[in-house]
């Protein structure tokens, strides 16, 4: 997948699983029963994939699957009766180097029988992984859809909500009542959330933290690391960790 690659909203009649075998992919996905070209502004759910992670797209789910740099993705599809796991929500698992090499298995040539078995076997290796995702609600209003459109565009922009509301007509308490209605957060938290969507891929591309942190408008990485934190629980290292091999871990289950 070259850098810009985009599959839109889409279906499959079939289970998913995606996975990134170099680069980093994000997928969107919509809620159950949502229109193929998309759900509405809002309801879409972002997940990043590094090659450590990989996602359960349920059957019949909307999503759409993009890459912003240079990317290979495998995907193994599971038909819904016949697979051994039936998860009904988009689910990230652990993408170990077992894992890695049944989709590439997988991905081939292979019987009936040596599918069968290889599913079973990948069934058994779906470890669900912890992850808090960063959901931001673009509203649409009037006064605010100009504001998301250009923080979007540049998360950087340090602009107050007072320098806005002269931008767009508007006075500061008008925005922040229109921001709190539509999206159900304060200006500032909708700002910090928006940010840190916009880090999540160049982190999982292994960019270092205090160039991302600048490029989306913190002055420090310390600043950055805490708004993560906060909003995730986790450093932004901590979300991206590898997943300890086998052969890393030793009989008494210490490293």
């Amino acid at each position: 997948m070259p850098g810009g690659t985009l599959f839109r909203w889409h279906t499959h009649v079939d289970h998913q699983l995606a996975w990134a075998a170099s680069g980093v992919l994000t997928v969107l996905t919509g809620p159950a029963g949502a229109a193929t070209t998309g759900p509405a502004a809002g309801d879409a759910t972002t997940w990043v994939l590094p090659p450590t992670r990989a996602l359960w797209i349920p059957a019949g789910l909307p999503h759409e699957t993009g890459a912003a740099g240079t990317a290979t993705m495998r995907s193994v599809y599971l038909p819904v009766g016949l697979s051994p796991v039936a998860w009904t929500v988009p689910t990230p698992v652990k993408a170990s180097p077992l894992f890695a090499e049944l989709i590439g298995y997988l991905s081939g040539p292979r019987t009936r029988n040596q599918r069968a078995h290889g599913e079973a076997l990948l069934a058994d290796l779906l470890q669900p992984v912890p992850v808090t995702t960063l959901d931001v609600p673009f509203p649409q209003g009037p006064l605010t859809a100009p504001i998301t459109r250009a923080l979007r565009d540049d998360p950087a922009d340090q602009r107050t909500l007072a320098d806005w509301g002269r931008a767009v007509g508007a006075s500061e308490r008008t925005l922040a009542r229109a921001f709190a209605a539509e999206t159900r957060m304060t200006f500032g938290r909708w700002r910090t959330l928006l940010r840190l969507r916009a880090a999540l891929p160049p982190l999982a591309a292994g960019e270092p933290v205090g160039r991302v942190a600048h490029r989306i408008g913190y002055e420090t990485p310390s600043a950055f690391v805490a708004a993560f934190r906060r909003e995730t629980g986790l450093t932004p290292a901590a979300y991206f960790a590898r997943p300890a091999a086998a052969a890393d871990v030793g009989p008494d289950g210490k490293s």
